[in-house]
């Protein structure tokens, strides 16, 4: 369910992405419940090999455990009809309610997930230099630039979540995102990093 799927009723301008927490264990029967409601569903998941005394089998699993996206109208009917659906726990957001999750933080993990690169769960970073790919399948892509590792990794955040995915990147280059002037080479381990965690924000459903 790496695919955005629901009603085309709505204009692209009138919707806006939310993250809504599953139920434990429910992100597919969440996210296949809201399809067929017509609403428009996003489950990032990857392959795991998953052993058993017997067997080996590739399981497809969630990318991001507990969370299902849901791109639906800012209103408080659109959020109603959401959360009335069988595996919805809440939104995400804060004191004032569902907080949107900007489009590209959603287009860059779908892009991701459909160019079948190398990629797996990754501590959540708030801060350090963002570049952009030039060239190769991700070409345009955005993300934190991890160089500490071999081989480097570019870092791709849902913010709102606080959850991020890793991919490899091998030889490619990338080029600053925002005031940065130069084009940085992946091959360099002069740049430097800052980490933090700040609070989650989850917005619960009332009783």
């Amino acid at each position: 369910m790496n695919t955005v799927t629901g009603s085309e009723n709505e204009t692209a301008n009138e919707l806006q992405w939310y993250a809504v927490l599953s139920r434990s264990r429910h992100e597919k029967a969440a996210a296949a419940a809201l399809t067929n409601m017509g609403i428009a569903t996003f489950l990032p998941l990857v392959s795991e090999m998953h052993h058993w005394s017997d067997r080996r089998k590739l399981v497809e699993v969630p990318l991001f455990p507990g969370y299902v996206f849901v791109q639906i109208p800012n209103s408080a009917e659109a959020q109603l009809q959401v959360l009335k659906t069988s595996g919805v726990a809440q939104f995400v957001g804060n004191g004032q309610g569902a907080v949107p999750i900007p489009d590209r933080e959603i287009a860059t993990v779908h892009e991701v997930l459909e160019q079948k690169v190398d990629c797996s769960p990754y501590p959540f970073i708030q801060l350090g230099r963002r570049v952009r790919i030039r060239g190769g399948a991700l070409d345009g892509v955005e993300g934190i630039l991890i160089e500490r590792d071999s081989p480097s990794k570019l870092v791709i955040s849902i913010e709102l979540i606080q959850r991020s995915l890793a991919v490899s990147v091998y030889n490619v280059d990338v080029e600053p995102v925002g005031s940065y002037p130069n084009t940085v080479d992946t091959n360099s381990k002069t740049a430097e990093w800052q980490m933090g965690l700040p609070t989650s924000r989850l917005w619960p459903l009332e009783p």
